[in-house]
């Protein structure tokens, strides 16, 4: 069996699917989008197809050295999401041929269930017990937010009530039984964060999302060591030799992203590392169908896999949801708030291909926003 042909589809509102043929028929699905930059790795996922085109789609681990090393020139998020969308691709290939999911392939299943979260609030967070109500009532029992929209370097006293009283407002609504994350995004100053997450500790955040720029890692144990707060971050690494030095900070969760990390091959070993740290593994997923499902394949075999986020019903998903694009939604229903075990080969879900192959003629051309302070300052979005 070799790779016969590679299809990339631009489908709304924001993703990019990888199709990966084999000449005997068989195909499998994976998902490469890069939030705003996914025509970038539209091209990368063109250019590595080279490498793979030829060769056996079962040799998945000798597949991806070639694509993560073949180049002089490596790394970064637009190389690394076309290899995870090839590499999500060629396990659903694996999956099918040996007629078993991928978390059987992976080591079997270690739990039956997973945990989900959604989210509330949008990019400006505003009417956050509706929205956290909402979650609610469609079964979910924890939600992140954002803790605030733009945010100066030295905040206000104004801002920074405001980031508490969005927290109290949804852990409210929440009670002691159920869970809020909250999410920094980078746009917090170090100093603005060491200064807000002793107010946020009466409400017991499930954890702090990235609370300083991936670039900045030399600033985590400065929060870490302010908090007994949960940290998490990790959406914006793409290796482990990334995630090295947030794991050495002091981190609780690390969140790599299945589509910009290297696949399910490179997560499962940021997963393995990550166990050395005693750190339980969230992967990032505000994605598509195929994203999720991959990521829910590492977390059935993973054992610090602690809780999945899933984009259905996100304030991005304009034109089109999460589940449009599968043939049967059943394998991706919560049930008292998690998704059941998957149980059908490779990734789990059938992509359905005529509505995929059709959206890809409108394509998308999705773009993050751009912030500005008010005196026009950048700001981090």
């Amino acid at each position: 069996m070799r790779v016969a042909r590679i299809e990339t589809f631009m489908v709304p509102p924001r993703w990019l699917f990888v199709r990966v043929e084999t000449d005997s028929g068989l195909a499998g699905w994976g998902e490469a989008t890069c939030e705003g930059r996914s025509e970038t790795v539209r091209t990368a996922v063109d250019q590595l197809s080279e490498l793979l085109l030829g060769r056996d789609p079962l040799r998945i681990e000798d597949n991806w050295q070639l694509l993560t090393k073949g180049s002089f020139y490596r790394g970064g998020p637009i190389l690394a999401s076309a290899v995870s969308g090839l590499d999500q691709a060629l396990w659903d290939i694996a999956g099918k041929h040996f007629d078993t999911p991928v978390h059987q392939l992976l080591g079997g299943h270690v739990r039956e269930r997973i945990r989900m979260y959604g989210w509330v609030g949008g990019d400006d967070p505003g009417e956050i017990a509706d929205a956290v109500s909402a979650q609610v009532e469609a079964g979910l029992t924890a939600v992140k937010m954002n803790a605030s929209g733009r945010m100066g370097p030295i905040a206000t006293t104004a801002e920074l009530d405001a980031v508490v009283g969005r927290v109290a407002a949804a852990r409210e609504v929440l009670g002691g039984s159920r869970d809020v994350a909250v999410d920094f995004h980078g746009r917090f100053s170090a100093a603005n964060v060491r200064r807000v997450v002793p107010l946020l500790e009466p409400y017991r955040p499930f954890f702090l999302e990235e609370p300083v720029l991936p670039e900045n890692p030399h600033l985590l144990r400065s929060v870490t060591s302010a908090t007994s707060i949960p940290i998490a971050t990790g959406e914006r690494l793409y290796s482990r030799q990334e995630f090295l030095p947030v794991l050495q900070a002091g981190i609780a969760v690390a969140q790599p992203d299945l589509s910009h990390a290297g696949g399910i091959s490179e997560v499962r070993r940021i997963a393995s590392l990550a166990e050395v740290y005693d750190v339980q593994l969230a992967p990032h997923c505000p994605l598509g169908p195929l994203a999720l499902a991959a990521c829910l394949q590492v977390g059935f075999a993973t054992p610090n896999f602690l809780i999945q986020e899933q984009s259905i019903g996100i304030h991005y998903n304009q034109g089109a949801e999460v589940l449009d694009y599968v043939v049967d939604k059943t394998p991706l229903k919560f049930v008292d708030g998690s998704i059941e075990r998957l149980t059908g080969a490779g990734l789990g879900i059938e992509v359905d291909e005529q509505a995929v192959r059709s959206a890809d003629k409108h394509g998308h051309a999705w773009r993050g926003p751009l912030w500005r302070h008010d005196d026009g300052s950048f700001a981090e979005w």
